[in-house]
């Protein structure tokens, strides 16, 4: 079973950073991915961005050359850099492990953690 610990959201005014982490315990894989999805209250959750074990990373477009995703293998820990923040930033940042092994997939989510901006 895989646990999912995030830490670093809060209250950032406008144009801010902030930096959001997540640790993972149990059988991790090098297959893994690990990322971070946010969600807005009424709204879907959204990816904000994704990254494999080897670094190869994905980013919605919305958050391209703001936020960087990034991942310590040897932690099991992801995190992510969030700078140049805007009002429209503000949601509920959850880590997410993407496993696919062996035709199965499954899908494991932090408890949450929210990131507000101010203007």
């Amino acid at each position: 079973q895989v646990q999912l610990v995030e830490s670093g959201g809060g209250l950032v005014q406008a144009g801010g950073s902030l930096r959001l982490s997540c640790a993972a315990s149990g059988s991790i894989f090098s297959s893994d991915i690990m990322g971070w999805y946010r969600q807005v209250l009424g709204k879907q959750r959204e990816l904000v961005a994704s990254i494999t074990s080897a670094g190869s990373t994905t980013y919605a477009d919305s958050v391209k050359g703001r936020f960087t995703v990034s991942r310590d293998n040897a932690k099991n820990t992801v995190y992510l850099q969030m700078s140049s923040l805007e009002p429209e930033d503000t949601a509920v940042y959850y880590c997410n492990l993407d496993r696919r092994r062996f035709g199965i997939m499954n899908n494991y989510w932090g408890q949450g953690t929210q990131v507000s901006v101010s203007s």
